[in-house]
């Protein structure tokens, strides 16, 4: 296993000739997709997890304060993955943040991703004059405060909001596992480079086809967002809006999101 595979924590399973990777949100880790990788594997794909740099999954020490202040960083992670895996084409299916991760890399490198499936993707969080993002800079400061204070505690409130279930739902309990395992001063990090990015200037720069899936109610992602990234896109995309409520609709709602989510890996626009 190479250098950056191992760092990564890079998993591949099943032998497939189509390529499918898997990429999961801030807070989260590979297991987030622990419904969808069963379902890829008897649909006799090749599936490629990995986590991002900071997870709580990854070595602390190999974390980079300067290379991750800006989602680039992350790009070039995940293009030094496929280069290392010698992939020469995939289905990138990211949530949140990754989603803009993959769309930065597919800008660099279009022939290596013959679609994104983006769940809950925000190019900017913050409202602007023509743009709602969905948070004020107010928000933005006490979400930070709040991490900054008790990060422990700040998991325990954000975990049921952010996944839009009660505290005893097995989805809570997860997210909140994964966030509790990411060392506090990198979750803060992470957290600012994530809710302080406009990657609106981008968009129109992704030709390759994007499929935006979005939850009905999600208190990181409105709804309108998703209209917004298929207005701006420079290729084709289809939007999809899921009864589902939440961002992390993968582990709350997986009886509605999974079919959803094959539905589009097999669907391609430009047929």
């Amino acid at each position: 296993m190479g250098i950056v595979e191992e760092a990564h924590n890079v998993k591949i399973l099943g032998s497939g000739e189509r390529n499918i990777v898997l990429a999961h949100g801030f807070g989260t880790d590979q297991s987030v997709w622990k419904h969808l990788i069963p379902l890829l594997l008897d649909d006799n794909h090749r599936v490629i997890l990995y986590d991002n740099m900071g997870a709580g999954t990854t070595n602390p020490d190999y974390f980079d304060f300067e290379r991750y202040s800006t989602i680039e960083g992350y790009a070039y992670d995940l293009l030094a993955i496929l280069e290392e895996l010698q992939v020469d084409s995939c289905i990138l299916v990211a949530h949140s943040v990754s989603a803009m991760i993959g769309a930065i890399a597919s800008i660099t490198r279009p022939d290596l991703f013959s679609k994104i499936v983006m769940l809950g993707c925000s190019p900017r969080y913050l409202n602007d004059l023509d743009y709602y993002g969905g948070f004020e800079q107010e928000d933005l400061d006490q979400l930070f405060e709040a991490m900054r204070s008790n990060y422990k505690a700040w998991c325990s409130g954000f975990a049921p909001l952010a996944v839009g279930g009660d505290m005893d739902s097995v989805a809570v309990q997860e997210f909140s596992r994964t966030l509790f395992n990411m060392r506090p001063d990198i979750a803060l990090s992470v957290a600012q480079t994530i809710f302080r990015s406009d990657l609106r200037q981008i968009l129109g720069l992704v030709t390759v086809p994007c499929h935006i899936i979005q939850s009905m109610k999600d208190l990181a992602v409105p709804v309108v967002v998703s209209e917004y990234l298929h207005q701006n896109l420079g290729g084709e995309s289809v939007v999809e809006v899921m009864s589902s409520d939440g961002h992390l609709p993968q582990l709350s709602s997986p009886d509605v999101v999974m079919p959803v989510l094959l539905r589009h890996i097999r669907f391609d626009i430009r047929v």
